[in-house]
């Protein structure tokens, strides 16, 4: 429909590199009178490519931005990268535009990626002009460029200027029924006729023209103001966001298109919505709303529905996220499929690399940067070698640090072939939680579903709600190769938790353990992603290529021939036909064309191969457990995955058989009640569990333990021998210090007193232990907190850094330490002995560390005593001074 106001729309122009896409956008620009001067991607002064590695490639790889005036038309003009390597930043892109120019290149024609864009175009509804470029050199004639058009679809019309009225109308017509019979009525189309038909995706106008030489543009411009309109917007605010960057200052701008409503500067924001959590949910407000031409920009304080702009303000935003009364987006069609490790240099921390490219990820989610926590590694997913050599220099130039990557190898995915029930339980001493979950196989494509089907009398909504939480909030891995699992349905279907004794962390953990038994019990299914293909080869090369795909494990349709050229199409793994271009030029000399648009995932054609090739062991992967842990006498104990069942506390209703695992188990005991005091005897009995559970414990020989004393018996202490190996001390600071009464006293009425205590304590205590003694106390509530090692007297103090926990930073210094040194953890955190003890190392709970600490005293004060030195025995009341009693 006609907009009275000037209008405004969204345009993005895409291609096949080197199809002249920026040049145009140059010409565009210039035509329109916002450039004076006009740019050249080879002069390295295009107005759009603003980054020196844009101008050093000669390509685009992040979109922009430009304004440009035609008519009563005002144009936002979004330049996307046209390297198929950065197809994920054009895709994003789609999303906020009315209308989508698509160039050509008038001496390749139509290419593989335009293939692919094409494709995009329309699973988005876009409507399409397209711009057929560079006719001023030798092609092969317009006629034959435009019948290759109407492959893509029978609506591309030429549009040029020139056209007999006659056969232009006859031409519209044909593109669809209704427009058929009104001409056969009237013989003539109106403009809002013509415009209707673009806007429904029936007619895609052909301009052809030379945007170097400026031929063509005008036409081109004249045509986007005649045949477009403006949509209506909805009154209440809506806007979707589609990219994330920083300016020069570093400043994070939140790029988004208003599609409802106004946006008014220090207006608050929120992403909240029925389905996520109350910790997902964030309200903050924008600062500054900034409209962007290129890299300069004018600051205003009101835009209305339709623009596209830049906010300031925004920590939490992420592309593709909707906001207000904007629905939420699918997931992007493009995605990587190939994945590289991060090669830092020698002694460089990989957290702190790791926190920087973070930042990299909020602009390109799909990266999907990973933390493999047990080997150390940082792995990156990427779409080619081309935006692999761009990142590398992008990391060096922002964050200046030179990175390598790794051999990039295929990301594979998991599903089940059949429905299964997983149940997770977790009870140490004074937790308690139970999680029965239906696995289901899913359609190709489908991704993760959750749903619920649990009665509110068996189990509140609160916690209902947060065991779905928790089943979206992580990537949850397979047990075949360890990827990330995919195309299934999760369904709650019963659980229990504890008036008393259940927190939030303990639906996290049996949540969890319940997903990974389902699946030990599941039959898995490998998948790899496939691509769909379209192959043009000469006709006597037709043979040759159907023996490579068949080797390749795809399949081919029948040959199609057109001309002197077969074409080709059909499905073949990735992995196949990753370097296979390379191999079509040298058989075809130069002829043979190839374009691959990534159709998802499917099964495997090779799966014993790539299990057997990765190796992994999912009984060994510590980091996500299958088993439970249940309790009884006042004691956890850990119950294997496939008896979990025989324990379980609820009945979901759901029958199925266990899958008996497919490689001899050691038959194991019954499993004793385990005290938490930590006995050697206890200690044994735990770590036989452990290496009959996840294999044997690669340590040195368990250290002998003090009997610690018990509320009810009082026990000589016999503390180790000081003349011992390297020993390291951790310390749960928070832990010891709300663990003993008198420290805790202290902590109500001054937290820093307590803290300033118990570190003189733990120094006493060093200098006649000798051991290397760790504090460590958990900060990671503390925004921007990077994390600060310090050295106290003779002891370290560890502040965890911003989203660590004391209890992660404890369990990966005793993964790290325990290969080479004894190693002793004071907690009483029981969930916690349970892991660090699995690591190697020794645990000693808060009740027996105190005594450890004043029998240690003791001792001190019988030397001083000896050489006729009296001191009174430092002892942990002592240490404080004087606490006031709390209020």
């Amino acid at each position: 429909m006609e907009c009275k106001e000037q209008r405004k729309l969204a345009v993005g122009i895409l291609a096949h590199v080197d199809a002249g896409k920026t040049t145009l956008s140059e010409a565009m620009l210039f035509q329109s009178g916002q450039l004076k001067k006009l740019g050249r991607v080879d002069h390295q002064n295009a107005f759009l490519d603003t980054e020196s590695l844009e101008r050093e490639r000669g390509i685009t790889i992040f979109s922009k931005q430009a304004v440009l005036s035609v008519g009563n038309l005002e144009i936002t003009l979004l330049d996307t990268p046209g390297h198929v390597d950065f197809s994920s930043e054009m895709e994003r892109t789609l999303r906020v535009l009315d209308y989508a120019v698509l160039v050509v290149s008038g001496t390749a024609g139509v290419q593989g990626h335009t293939r692919t864009l094409w494709q995009l175009l329309n699973k988005y509804q876009i409507p399409t002009f397209l711009f057929v470029n560079k006719m001023d050199l030798p092609v092969t004639g317009q006629t034959a460029l435009l019948q290759e058009l109407k492959r893509l679809n029978g609506g591309c019309v030429d549009f040029s200027e020139g056209q007999v009225p006659a056969e232009f109308w006859e031409n519209i017509a044909m593109c669809d029924e209704s427009a058929l019979e009104h001409f056969l009525a009237t013989e003539t189309f109106t403009d809002e006729e013509i415009t209707d038909l673009i806007a429904r995706r029936r007619l895609f106008p052909c301009y052809f023209g030379s945007a170097l030489k400026l031929d063509g543009v005008d036409a081109f411009l004249k045509g986007l103001e005649r045949y477009t309109c403006c949509k209506t917007f909805p009154p209440a605010f809506g806007a979707r966001v589609y990219k994330i960057a920083r300016d020069s200052q570093g400043n994070r701008l939140t790029y988004l298109k208003v599609t409802g409503g106004s946006l008014r500067v220090r207006m608050p924001l929120t992403n909240r919505r029925d389905e996520l959590a109350a910790d997902q949910i964030w309200e903050e407000k924008i600062d500054q709303i900034r409209i962007y031409s290129g890299t300069k920009f004018r600051a205003v304080e009101e835009v209305q529905a339709g623009t596209v702009c830049a906010v300031t303000g925004l920590s939490r935003t992420y592309p593709g996220e909707a906001l207000g009364a904007e629905e939420a987006s699918e997931p992007p069609v493009l995605e990587p499929v190939i994945t590289y490790q991060v090669l830092l240099p020698d002694g460089y921390d990989p957290h702190i690399a790791l926190l920087k490219l973070r930042q990299l990820e909020e602009e390109d989610p799909q990266l999907h940067i990973v933390w493999n926590e047990i080997l150390r590694e940082i792995h990156i997913q990427l779409m080619g070698e081309v935006q692999m050599e761009i990142l590398q220099k992008l990391i060096a130039e922002r964050f200046g640090l030179e990175v390598q990557f790794g051999t990039g190898s295929i990301v594979y995915r998991e599903t089940i072939a059949e429905p299964v029930e997983g149940v997770g339980h977790f009870e140490p001493l004074r937790h308690y939680a139970e999680v029965h979950l239906l696995l289901e196989p899913g359609e190709r494509g489908s991704g993760l579903q959750f749903d619920t089907v649990c009665s509110e009398d068996v189990l509140d909504r609160n916690w209902q709600r947060l065991i779905l939480t928790h089943l979206e909030e992580r990537v949850h891995v397979g047990v075949l190769t360890g990827s990330p699992i995919t195309d299934m349905k999760i369904t709650l279907m019963a659980g229990r938790a504890h008036v008393k004794h259940t927190e939030g962390g303990d639906f996290r953990q049996a949540t969890y353990r319940a997903v990974r038994q389902g699946l030990m019990c599941a039959k898995s299914v490998l998948l790899e992603p496939w691509y769909r293909y379209r192959l043009e080869v000469p006709v006597e090369c037709v043979g040759r290529a159907m023996a490579d795909l068949q080797r390749m494990s795809g399949n081919a349709s029948q040959p199609e021939t057109e001309g002197e050229e077969a074409i080709l199409t059909g499905f073949a793994p990735v992995a196949c036909m990753r370097d296979y271009s390379k191999e079509l030029v040298s058989y075809t000399k130069g002829r043979g064309r190839l374009s691959c648009v990534l159709a998802g995932y499917d099964t495997c054609h090779n799966p014993d191969e790539v299990i057997a090739e990765i190796g992994y062991e999912s009984e060994r992967d510590l980091v996500h457990p299958a088993d439970s842990v249940f309790c009884e006498h006042g004691a956890g104990f850990t119950v294997k995955w496939d008896q979990v069942r025989k324990h379980m506390h609820v009945d979901s209703g759901f029958n199925q058989e266990v899958r008996e695992p497919e490689i001899e188990q050691v038959p194991t005991r019954a499993p004793r009640s385990v005290s938490y005091a930590g006995t050697l005897e206890q200690d044994k009995e735990l770590q036989s569990i452990f290496e009959k559970t996840y294999g044997p414990v690669k340590q040195r020989a368990f250290l002998p333990r003090p009997v610690h004393r018990e509320e009810d018996q009082q026990e000589h202490i016999e503390l180790p021998p000081r003349n011992m190996d390297p020993e390291y001390l951790l310390v749960d600071g928070y832990n010891i210090i709300f663990a003993w009464e008198e420290l805790k006293e202290a902590a109500w009425e001054n937290l820093g007193a307590a803290r300033q205590a118990l570190m003189d304590l733990l120094s006493n205590y060093q200098g006649f232990r000798k051991c290397e003694v760790i504090l460590v106390f958990d900060a990671y509530k503390v925004p921007g907190n990077i994390g600060e090692v310090s050295r106290y007297h003779n002891i370290y103090v560890v502040y965890t850094k911003e989203a660590e926990t004391a209890d992660a930073y404890i369990e990966k210094t005793t993964a790290e330490i325990g290969r080479k040194y004894r190693v002793r953890v004071a907690t009483s955190d029981a969930a916690e002995q349970l892991i660090i003890l699995g690591h190697g190392a020794l645990r000693l709970s808060a009740t027996g560390f105190r005594a450890e600490i004043e029998q240690a005293n003791g001792q001190i004060s019988e030397i001083l005593a000896n050489n006729r030195l009296r001191m009174k025995p430092i002892k942990v009341r002592d240490a404080l001074s004087t606490p006031k009693k709390r209020s």
